[in-house]
C-alpha cells in the first residue's frame, strides 16, 4: 500500500468529472487500499479517487473506526431531511465551513467484489456520502457551503 499525493482545491484536476469503473482489476482493488491508507494517513473520513488524482468513480470513507466502506460507482439513490453542520476537505486542509445536507441518505454501488450493494447512512456518513459523491461530479463543498467558518470557530472545534 502507499500514502498517494492529495489534489488540492485550486488544481483543474478536482473539478474534473470522474468515469464509472467499467471492471474491477487489481488497479481499481490497489487504489481502494491506497486511498484508505491515505485517507487515514491525512486525519479524513472520506476520499474520493479523484482527490488522489484517478478519474473513477471510487470512494472509501471510514467515520467509524475500522469499518472502512469502499463503494464503486456509487449513486445516491435516496435523501431524507437536512442538516447543517462544518465541513472540511482534505483538498482543502485547514478550512472549514457551514454546508447544508441531507440528514440520512441511501447509496447504491458495488463492492470490491463486484456485488452491488446499498448503504443507508445518517448524520456524518449521510454527509461523507454526499461530500464525496459530489467529488466524482467535479463539485466541492465550497460550492454550497452556506458561510465559511471564522478562525475562532475553527478553534473552538479541535478543542
Amino acid at each position: 500500500m502507499a500514502i498517494l499525493k492529495i489534489v488540492k482545491f485550486d488544481e483543474p484536476l478536482i473539478r474534473k468529472v470522474s468515469r464509472p469503473v467499467e471492471e474491477i482489476t487489481p488497479r481499481i482493488l490497489t487504489l481502494l487500499d491506497d486511498m484508505t491508507e491515505t485517507m487515514r494517513a491525512a486525519g479524513g473520513c472520506g476520499l474520493a479517487a479523484v482527490q488522489v488524482g484517478v478519474l473513477r468513480r471510487v470512494v472509501v470513507i471510514e467515520v467509524e473506526e475500522g469499518n472502512v466502506i469502499e463503494l464503486i460507482n456509487p449513486k445516491i439513490i435516496a435523501y431524507a431531511g437536512e442538516q447543517e453542520d462544518a465541513e472540511g476537505c482534505l483538498s482543502n486542509p485547514g478550512n472549514y465551513g457551514i454546508v447544508r445536507r441531507p440528514a440520512a441518505v441511501t447509496v447504491r454501488a458495488l463492492d470490491r467484489y463486484g456485488k452491488e450493494f446499498e448503504v443507508n447512512g445518517k448524520d456524518l456518513l449521510a454527509r461523507a456520502i454526499c461530500h464525496e459523491c459530489d467529488h466524482l461530479d467535479g463539485k466541492i463543498y465550497t460550492d454550497i457551503e452556506l458561510r465559511p467558518l471564522t478562525r475562532e470557530e475553527i478553534k473552538e472545534m479541535s478543542r
